[in-house]
């Protein structure tokens, strides 16, 4: 719950920074800070170790799909869409990463699933067009979220396929601090006078840089992996559905953006599209028809048992 009230915060900071600094140049500095904050933290657990060629390999691909491509699209959609849509639009991630993982991990599909994924997409729907002219339109700040969103959901199938042997802390953290460098190259180009920008802070923004980087990125990373170890992925999971909850509500407290109704329709659309697509409520059905099939069977008495034995030594004397 803590670290879902982080994140959410989080994207009202992000969207105060990108108005304040040039805003792929600052992603990149926020996150080399953040990854050098979890290298410092993760040297104090003792899980750092020298990455092999595979490793290395599905690492920096994720990278490119997870850091550069995922923050570049967030950075530049939040300095042109609200914090209240992004966070939003941001909420489908567990059900993308979802539909990739049926195309590329061959998960199964069921009818709950589907209808879970057609709820989400209606959800987006009723956020990105909700003033954006109608349908068939979408803003260029909420196509760039969407972009950020499906290039983070792409780089957890890579994720997926490495952190079998590789622990997902140090694979963030590497992720982090080789995907700064590539999103600080890359800010030279689109932003070449991005760290002039650096010197207009006010000390106030710079507490929020900070709090962000080490607090929300790199703190908030170690603290869910540690909810993971304790609840299971699929519990935590859930967790993540109200993520755009606090950032709405953070959204209208700090920013005074409005609370909409198409935004409410489509945070009920999307948490119901979460729950259902990422498999989370076939689980429990399944878990609970287990349940009751096993309550149902008849207890076996003592001298029920004492003849299944008998039986079972008579016909291994006649073997």
């Amino acid at each position: 719950m803590i670290v879902m009230l982080i994140w959410g915060l989080n994207v009202v900071a992000l969207k105060l920074l990108v108005e304040a600094f040039a805003p792929v140049t600052m992603q990149a500095v926020r996150i080399f800070v953040a990854g050098v904050s979890l290298f410092i933290v993760l040297y104090f657990l003792k899980d750092l170790r020298w990455l092999n060629k595979k490793e290395w390999g599905y690492t920096l691909l994720a990278t490119v799909f997870g850091v550069v491509g995922h923050h570049s699209f967030l950075a530049l959609g939040l300095a042109q869409t609200s914090a209240s849509n992004a966070a939003l639009i941001l909420g489908m991630l567990p059900l993308t990463t979802s539909v990739l993982a049926m195309i590329f991990l061959h998960d199964r599909m069921t009818w709950l699933r589907l209808l879970g994924i057609c709820c989400g997409f209606i959800g987006v729907a009723f956020v990105v067009l909700q003033n954006n002219g109608g349908l068939g339109t979408i803003s260029t700040g909420d196509l760039f979220i969407l972009l950020a969103m499906a290039s983070q959901a792409f780089s957890f199938i890579l994720i997926k396929k490495v952190t079998a042997t590789l622990s997902a802390g140090e694979m963030t953290a590497v992720m982090l601090l080789a995907g700064s460098v590539m999103l600080f190259a890359f800010s030279l180009w689109v932003e070449p006078h991005g760290l002039d920008t650096f010197s207009q802070g006010s000390w106030w923004i710079w507490l929020v840089f900070f709090a962000s980087a080490i607090i929300a990125t790199a703190l908030g990373h170690v603290l869910f992996n540690m909810g993971i170890n304790k609840i299971g992925a699929g519990q935590a999971a859930v967790f993540n559905n109200l993520v755009p909850f606090f950032a709405l509500v953070s959204a209208f407290l700090f920013l005074g953006e409005p609370l909409l109704l198409s935004q409410i329709f489509g945070f009920i659309f999307i948490a119901t599209g979460v729950l259902l697509g990422t498999g989370y409520v076939d689980e429990k059905l399944k878990r609970a028809n287990l349940m009751v099939h096993s309550q149902s069977k008849p207890p076996v008495s003592i001298h029920d048992q004492i003849e299944a034995q008998g039986q079972h030594k008579a016909k291994s004397d006649s073997v």
